[in-house]
């Protein structure tokens, strides 16, 4: 991060996932049968998007499959998000918000061109907003930092008009760092949203990156006592 996408001309093979979505978040090594070491990408945020929504959400069917999403940003990890939404979540019509309309356009343009752009929509103004209906899941693939120029403004008045919409679903906050209480995370539950930690994307992602590293299946990898002592970490009070 942040060369999610540049970094990909630099790899040997990448996983179908990694080339579908355009985005790689891991690198792995393999040996070719003369002993090259190949150098190979995968995207293990897909993961990370899907299981935070399948485990922290109690009625999927209610809340988010087959109703349409909303992607705030336009980077690598919007475009994990997209195809998470597509392809796990069942997703219908997929809303992207971003203060840079060239972004978004990237994304539109190499999702349509690998096959899952279908029903993307760039939402421009709070106008277009309030004239469609509310997401199920939501994807906050930004920054924590206050809007300062106007099309950053603009960009949360329409997250805020979706926000504000009477049906609520879930949002997953991915960012963690450097804390994952962020400001459009406390935005989203004053609205009555639940909101996911991007801790929890963190976790599915590492246990996956883990499996790649380690050869060792998921289930062979100690995911309770990670989210122990993430949860231990996050308990403790701020001093910031």
């Amino acid at each position: 991060m942040p060369h999610k996408v540049t970094i990909m001309k630099h790899l040997d093979e990448l996983t179908d996932e990694c080339r579908d979505v355009g985005a790689c978040n891991t690198i792995f090594f393999r040996e070719s049968p003369d002993g090259r070491r190949i150098f190979c990408g995968t995207n293990t945020d897909v993961i990370g998007v899907r299981e935070s929504f399948r485990q922290n959400v109690d009625d999927p069917a209610a809340v988010y499959e087959n109703i349409p999403a909303l992607v705030i940003g336009g980077g690598g990890a919007a475009r994990s998000a997209v195809y998470a939404l597509r392809n796990g979540l069942k997703a219908t019509d997929i809303y992207l918000v971003n203060r840079d309309e060239s972004e978004v356009d990237a994304v539109i343009a190499e999702c349509t061109r690998r096959g899952y752009g279908q029903g993307l929509r760039h939402v421009k103004s709070v106008e277009q907003a309030a004239g469609l209906d509310s997401p199920g899941a939501i994807v906050a693939c930004v920054p924590d930092i206050a809007p300062q120029t106007e099309a950053e403004k603009v960009a949360r008045a329409v997250v805020e008009t979706f926000l504000g919409k009477e049906q609520k679903g879930a949002m997953l906050e991915m960012c963690y760092n450097p804390t994952p209480f962020t400001q459009l995370g406390a935005l989203a539950e004053s609205y009555g949203w639940q909101v996911i930690l991007g801790t929890e994307a963190l976790i599915y992602q590492g246990i996956e990156q883990d499996r790649y590293w380690t050869g060792r299946d998921a289930k062979e990898l100690p995911g309770d006592k990670i989210r122990q002592v993430i949860a231990a970490r996050l308990a403790r009070p701020s001093h910031t």
